[in-house]
């Protein structure tokens, strides 16, 4: 099986940056390498690029479902639900600091979102 994967924004504030240095240590220790990612705003060529999109938080998927184009039916699902803490949107920790906190998080409910991915459920 192979998956292709991108990180997208709703917004175009940090458009062509890379990310934050504090997210890029947190991952780094995690051993993610972050250091060539440049920001992107999502476009409406997601949706029919993508067989879902996955949304960090609940604001993100309002945001997500307003770039939707009409007659996409690629579900916009929340990250966090495929992991086992119960919560539902990964924490900003840009303010509050948190980087590692977010990375396990993330980590986590990738594990779930892969697993759903290879038994063909909830797509």
């Amino acid at each position: 099986m192979s998956v292709e994967l991108d990180s997208a924004g709703t917004g175009a504030w940090h458009v062509g940056q890379a990310p934050d240095k504090r997210m890029q240590a947190a991952a780094l220790e995690a051993g993610y390498d972050l250091s060539g990612i440049r920001a992107r705003q999502v476009e409406a060529a997601d949706f029919g690029r993508f067989d879902r999109i996955i949304a960090m938080d609940r604001q993100n998927r309002v945001d997500l479902e307003a770039l939707r184009p009409a007659g996409s039916a690629t579900p916009v699902q929340l990250l966090l639900p495929f992991g086992p803490t119960g919560l539902m949107d990964v924490p900003d920790p840009y303010y509050e600091g948190r980087f590692d906190e977010v990375v396990r998080l993330i980590e986590h409910a990738v594990s779930g979102l892969l697993a759903d991915i290879r038994f063909g459920q909830g797509s």
